[in-house]
């Protein structure tokens, strides 16, 4: 499996954005698929996670409440809608397998102004 997040962009304080993230290869639907961003001169942390069937979602306190993961296991496609949004959620944004790991790949970065 490969993940290519994408849908980034710069919006202002209390705006939205919708991240994509594209998976190629077989098994796609048997994985849960996190999402994670780094901030400048910050690690890197797990912000929200779905499992693989979609029924189950975990959020970091930092986001829970303003972000939504969903997926469509048909088109191979996680989702990441950000609502809310607050300067201290720009970072690049990639998407990944918690449970293994896979290339980080460019992620897609977000910016948020105040």
């Amino acid at each position: 499996v490969q993940l290519q997040a994408s849908g980034g962009g710069l919006v202002q304080a209390g705006g939205s954005l919708r991240l994509s993230c594209a998976a190629s290869g077989s098994r796609f639907s048997a994985k849960t698929v996190g999402w994670y961003r780094q901030a400048p001169g910050k690690q890197r942390e797990l912000v929200a996670r779905i499992s693989s069937g979609g029924g189950s979602t975990n959020y970091a306190d930092s986001v829970k409440g303003r972000f939504t993961a969903s997926r469509d296991n048909v088109k191979n496609m996680v989702y990441l809608q950000m609502n809310s949004l607050k300067p201290e959620d720009t970072a690049v944004y990639y998407c990944n397998t918690p449970y293994s790991l896979l290339d980080w790949g460019q992620g897609t970065q977000v910016t948020v102004s105040s």
